[in-house]
């Protein structure tokens, strides 16, 4: 299969980006019978109508075929394996051999891994793709691989976040003074609507619908995806294209299980994946751009603010100082290297 259908793309939204919500329960999946010297499991969070596991089993097929068989992945998707820390926690021991994971839950391991969450650093995706295939990359894999794990090259998409709101468009820094936004529990984020005088209030992504409902409190910020699945459309009536954070999933591989393959097997599985996450990314791209129809259908008003006010109220708030000394004078050079100067 060289290209996803709209179908599959519109089926796979629920499973876009958020470690908080509430997994959907799906079948596992099913393997093909084999006599691999090779077996090896993959886990993630997402279900398996999912961009990223539909071209991973693509990748998984590729695989067994260019080794003949002996290396069979079997694909765990939607947290049967369990949560983000309890496969973190496998992938480390051998228990499962590949693992995706959110740069910003894997930053309780690896502290750079979170960069690439930093507010308003990356306008588009040739920025973060200039990044993230870049030196910023090669840096934060180069602390995955510190801390035990093979990172392999190429990061897949989880997409940017944009903010929800049933009061008014947010189209600057002043519409976010004392607004009340559910953000999920994570210090950048909190630390970031702090910096714009905002109220963020931590809450479980199963209980923001009746949050926003009741307006406990005015808005949230997630990918598209999930407003179109969450059904968020019903209770908000504003989205603002801020593209405020973004966030993928780097593939995480247990040392021992991909250092033990031959060197011929292990080319092909990280040529396979690679190659599936950058198409994985167009597949974000494509239904991301079929969302906002169907969202401006459901009577969900579009704005898109410029961000370069939002930047300047950051700067000004000492946020990116803050962070620049969290993640280091390093890795802040290397990451204003493409984003420009941020603090």
């Amino acid at each position: 299969m060289t290209g996803l259908t709209r179908r599959h793309l519109l089926a796979s939204a629920g499973g876009v980006a958020l470690a908080t919500a509430t997994p959907v329960v799906t079948p596992f999946a099913i393997r093909k019978a084999s006599a691999a010297d090779y077996p090896m499991r993959f886990a993630n969070n997402l279900p398996l109508s999912h961009p990223m596991n539909l071209r991973a089993k693509e990748a998984t097929d590729a695989i067994r075929e260019q080794t003949d068989g002996q290396v069979d992945i079997e694909i765990f998707p939607n947290n049967q394996l369990g949560g983000d820390t309890d496969m973190l926690s496998q992938v480390r021991s051998g228990g499962v051999q590949f693992f995706t994971l959110s740069g910003l839950i894997l930053s309780t391991l690896v502290p750079a891994a979170a960069i690439n969450g930093v507010g308003f650093a990356f306008p588009d995706y040739d920025h973060v793709w200039r990044a993230m295939d870049g030196e910023v990359g090669a840096h934060v894999r180069e602390e995955i691989t510190n801390a035990g794990l093979i990172p392999l090259e190429k990061i897949w998409d989880n997409g940017f976040r944009q903010i929800t709101t049933s009061t008014k468009a947010i189209e600057s820094p002043d519409d976010l003074v004392n607004f009340k936004i559910r953000v999920p529990v994570s210090p950048l984020w909190t630390s970031m609507f702090t910096a714009f005088g905002s109220a963020p209030t931590s809450i479980n992504f199963a209980e923001v619908y009746s949050a926003l409902q009741t307006r406990v409190v005015e808005g949230q910020e997630n990918p598209l995806a999930i407003v179109e699945t969450a059904k968020l459309y019903e209770v908000q009536q504003y989205c603002s294209l801020t593209n405020h954070m973004w966030d993928g999933y780097w593939m995480l591989c247990n040392r021992r299980a991909l250092s033990g393959l031959p060197d011929e097997y292990r080319e092909v599985v990280e040529r396979n994946f690679n190659e599936a996450a950058v198409k994985e990314r167009a597949d974000i791209v494509e239904l991301n751009t079929h969302l906002r129809a169907d969202l401006e259908g459901r009577q969900l008003a579009f704005n898109e603010p410029d961000p370069a006010a939002f930047r300047a109220k950051l700067q000004e708030a000492g946020f990116y100082a803050e962070w620049k000394e969290k993640f280091g004078e390093e890795a802040w050079a290397l990451l204003e290297k493409t984003t420009g100067t941020l603090a």
